[in-house]
This record gives C-alpha cells, structure tokens and sequence, in this order.
C-alpha cells in the first residue's frame, strides 16, 4: 500500500507535516482537497507569484506569465490539463530569468516528474514525454498516467544554435544555473504551485533526463537527496566539463589536414565493424553487443571489408572506397581516453574514449532518424573556429565553451586551446569542472530515504561515452559498497543505442513503470525488455545489468528478447 508520505530525516518530516497540516486548514473553508475544482484553480493559477524566501537558492521571486490549455499534438487530444508558464527572477540583472513550464493535468496521480534538458540547454523540453519513452503510450506517456510535470531551459534562452549555444557563459549566474542551481530553483517553484493547484503536496517526486539531463538527474540525487523519490538517467554527461575537456581533444584530432572522413567513409568503417564483431554476440543482427571484445579485436588500419583492406594502400585519401592514415589516427584518438596531467579541480583525472567502432559516426541514410543521429555525431564538415553548426556536435560545444565559458572572448581560436595543457586556462577550467563534474558517488543520503536510481545507455554512444558511465556505477560500487548499491539503483546498457536516437537500435523502456513500481511498492526491476523502433521495429532485447549484454542461445526469433540470455564472458 503506498504511504501518504515518504520517509524523511525526523526534522524535516516534521516540518512538512507541519507545513501539511496548515496548508489543510487553510483549505477547510472552501473544502479542503477533498472538494478539488479543476476549473477554479486554473482560473486562479494566472498571475501567482512565488516569494524569493519560498526558494531554496538566491532568486528575486517567480511568477506565472502565462496559462494556457494544451492542444492536440499528431492528431491526438491530451486529457485534460493546464499549463503555466512560469519566470524566475535572476538575483544578477543582467542574468537571464529561468523559463519554466508546468503541466498540471485535472486527474491527478499524486506524482510529479521534472524532465531534463539536452546540450547547453536554452529551451524548455516538451511536457509530454521523456526519453526512450515506451512508442506505445505517444504522444502522452505522462499526462496519461495523471503526473503533474515540470522542466525549465535551465536559466537562458538559446539563440539560431539551440542546444549548442553557450553564449550565455559570460554571466556567472547563468552558469551556475545551468550547471545545477536552476534544478532546485525550478523544483522548489514548482512544489509551491502544484500544491496550492490541488491542495496538496505531490506524494512522490521522480526526476527523468538524458545526456545534460542525465547530469541533472544525477545532480538531483547528489546535491538533494532528500527531496527525491526516484531518477532515471539516460546517458548522462555527469563530468561535463571534463568531457567538453575530451571534446577539444577530438575537435583538434579531426581538424588535422584530412583527417575528417565523409559520410561515406565513416559508413565503410561501421560496416567493416559489423562485418567483424556482429556475429560475437552468437548471431549477425546488425548490432554489437559483446563490445569489449569488439573493441579489443578491432583495428581500421588492419581491418578489411568485403575482402578489400579498410586502409587506403597509399595512406593518403583516395576516396570513399578506404580509409587514410590521417583518418584512420583520428578515430583512435576518438577510441581512447584523455588523460590530465594532473587532477581537475573536480578530483577527475582522464575521460574515457567511445565505443566507435560499430556505432553511427553520421552518414546517408533514409530513416527519418538519420538528420538527428548524424546531427548529433560528426555531421558534415570538419572543426573549426569558430565553429559553424555543420561542424561534429561535440565540436560545436568545445568551440563555445571556450569562447564564452573558458576565455569568455568571442574571438579567441578554440582550436589553440590545448585540453591537456590549458597553460594559463587551467585555473578558468578547474573552476569550471567543480560546478559542472556531477561526480560525487556518495548516496547514503538518497539510499537512506528511500531514493530508487535507474540508469541506462547505449553502447554506441558517440556524444557521450558509454564507458564513463560504467566509470561512475563502478565508482558508486567502490564507495558504498556493491550490497548499497544494489539496493537502490541498476545499471542497464543498450546495444546498438546511441545517444538519443539510432537508426540500428532505437531504444525503447518504461523506466518510469519501473521505477516507481520499485519506489512504490519495493517490487526492484526483474527481466527488464527493451524494445526497438527503428532498424527492426517491434523486435526486443533482453535490458541486461552491466557488466552483462544479450547473447542469442543459438535457437528461437532473433527479434525476441526470450532467445537471448544476458551473460558477462
């Protein structure tokens, strides 16, 4: 049976059923939450302000500017609900404010969810769903199930480069927002609202995010612990900065005099992959799942493809038919790790390399995935400074944090900026990563109260890497110990997966179910599926805990998760 309340450290379970108990009999004279009117209080909802003091950090107040009915989204009509669009005042007044929106629907669960964001963020994400959100429940997964949800743009407003634009890092406030500060700022507005929309306060609060919400999510449970019941966190970009660290390392490699390969060539070496490392897994399905092995045998200087050698026999370009040496010294630049000459101000020594070989880099294709998984690899031309948006994401983002976090000067050449020898950068960016490393792997708090922890990623990742977050599991394990662990959080890769979207294996998981099924009624997940929308729709997989992956047992439909078993040799 699901409690009123979860549980909380003595004092604070005191003062919210103190603050509980007065908000009851503030509502007694119009008939408390019993009485709930949906229509009143979305009337009332336009113009309430929210005090600075009713915030937990430093903020100048918030107010609704907006209300507004939802409308149907592909053919479809949301039940019933309404949304306010919410400003909170910077304390800088040259920061930006926090957009946010809340979505309250008329029947609801009792639960609250807060999406993350993506990138530098800069707009609010869509209330509606979350990601690898279960295709089956579009277009309305959450509101569906009755949960008021929440998300902001984290303190700014993105300009033409969207989630890439980083110009907002020349305002410290701003910063800190992004970095983590608006996650509380935006919490706390939210709790205050939801409970005067229906009279009570939400019985269970979940946070859902992937890439820089992933990061939040992780943040969330780190730096709060005891307000949330439950995250779930899809490859997370938790040490940010040391990645955007890693990032100017590959912008540099590729930048080099033919070394960015084309769309065609960057095809060849996932098909010279595949055509090795496919069948490690028991079966040719079109994904690698048995990786590590895949990474330890797989070399494009030695490897061929439809007998013809992967390497060009001049070393140089000689088309889309091979790979140069130029090439070919990049993508193992892209494999390994970047290591730091000395800790980061966040305690962080390396970022680890990607799982490359097999994965989408960007090519032709005609899913309709294909713009937004080449988008958001390598995309269509080479780094450089500045850099235009048709450069690789992760160059994009090196360029800007450079530019506007780092130096804060618009013109200097991110290209000169070495990652491992900042020079006279170095102290800018140990500051940077103490606010953006989300890299504390002490959760006894959140253990403690009941905080459930769901992460997930795919293999092949290419934005984010896969590795670093095994890194940050195996790092939870070593500081709390395994038993801890387990009883409070699972880790889940996904083959063929990349970040956010995939042609080969576009993931899909009702990790909400899950984790609040566990939060809930302490039932933890067990034979948890994954299901795939893209390269073979409808076909599943076992979702195995790392360190396991799914390996076809040699008999049964390859496209059903029952034919595999999840193993670790």
């Amino acid at each position: 049976m699901q409690q009123a309340f979860a549980f909380h450290p003595p004092s604070t379970r005191r003062m919210r059923l103190l603050a509980t108990a007065g908000a009851a009999l503030a509502l007694a004279a119009c008939g408390g939450s019993d009485h709930f009117d949906f229509d009143r209080s979305s009337k009332d909802l336009a113009g309430q302000k929210v005090a600075a003091a009713q915030i937990g950090l430093p903020t100048t107040g918030a107010a609704v500017t907006s209300v507004e009915t939802p409308t149907a989204a592909t053919g479809a009509q949301p039940p019933a609900s309404i949304r306010a669009n919410i400003a909170i005042s910077p304390v800088d007044t040259a920061a930006p404010a926090i957009k946010m929106g809340l979505l309250l629907p008329k029947e609801w669960n009792g639960k609250v969810v807060m999406i993350g964001g993506g990138g530098y963020n800069g707009s609010i994400p869509s209330l509606y769903t979350y990601a690898a959100a279960p295709a089956a429940q579009a277009p309305y997964p959450l509101l569906s199930q009755g949960y008021a949800v929440f998300a902001s743009d984290s303190g700014h407003q993105a300009g033409a480069a969207g989630s890439r634009d980083g110009s907002f890092g020349t305002n410290d406030e701003a910063v800190a927002n992004f970095s983590g500060a608006a996650l509380k700022k935006v919490s706390d507005v939210a709790d205050v609202l939801v409970t005067r929309f229906y009279g009570r306060k939400p019985e269970r609060r979940y946070f859902i995010g992937g890439s820089t919400g992933g990061r939040e999510a992780l943040a969330v449970a780190q730096k709060w612990p005891a307000e949330w019941d439950g995250v779930i966190s899809w490859y997370p970009a938790w040490n940010a900065a040391s990645l955007d660290l890693q990032f100017g390392r590959l912008s540099r490699a590729f930048a080099q005099p033919g070394a960015y390969p084309s769309l065609a060539q960057r095809k060849l070496v996932r098909q010279a992959a595949l055509a090795q490392c496919d069948g490690l897994d028991g079966v040719s399905d079109g994904l690698i799942s048995n990786v590590n092995a895949c990474n330890a045998q797989f070399d494009p200087a030695t490897a061929q493809h439809n007998g013809k050698a992967l390497r060009c026999a001049s070393g140089a370009n000689e088309g889309d038919g091979c790979l140069s040496d130029a090439m070919i010294a990049a993508l193992k630049v892209y494999n390994s790790a970047i290591t730091f000459a000395s800790p980061l101000g966040s305690g962080e020594t390396q970022y680890p390399g990607f799982n490359v070989w097999g994965a989408e880099l960007g090519e032709d294709g005609s899913s309709p995935l294909q713009p937004t998984v080449t988008l958001l690899a390598m995309n269509t031309t080479p780094p450089a400074s500045p850099a235009p948006l048709s450069a690789p994401y992760w160059a994009v983002f090196w360029d800007q944090w450079v530019r506007y976090f780092v130096t804060r000067d618009a013109g200097f050449d991110s290209l000169s900026l070495d990652p491992q020898n900042p020079g006279a950068w170095a102290t800018r960016i140990n500051d940077l990563t103490r606010l953006q490393d989300i890299n504390s792997t002490n959760l006894a708090a959140f253990n403690q109260r009941g905080g459930k922890l769901l992460m997930a990623h795919g293999t092949a990742d290419v934005l984010v890497s896969t590795r670093a977050t095994a890194q940050y599991y195996e790092r939870l394990k070593q500081t709390m110990g395994e038993a801890a662990v387990r009883n409070f959080a699972r880790y889940y890769e996904v083959p063929g997966y990349g970040h956010a979207a995939s042609t080969a294996f576009n993931a899909n998981w009702d990790s909400l179910k899950a984790l609040d099924a566990w939060v809930t009624q302490g039932q933890a997940p067990t034979a948890q599926v994954v299901s795939d929308t893209a390269g073979v729709p409808g076909r599943t997989r076992p979702l195995c805990e790392y360190p396991s992956w799914p390996r076809y047992g040699g008999s049964g439909d390859v496209n059903k998760a029952e034919s595999f078993s999840c193993v670790t040799n």
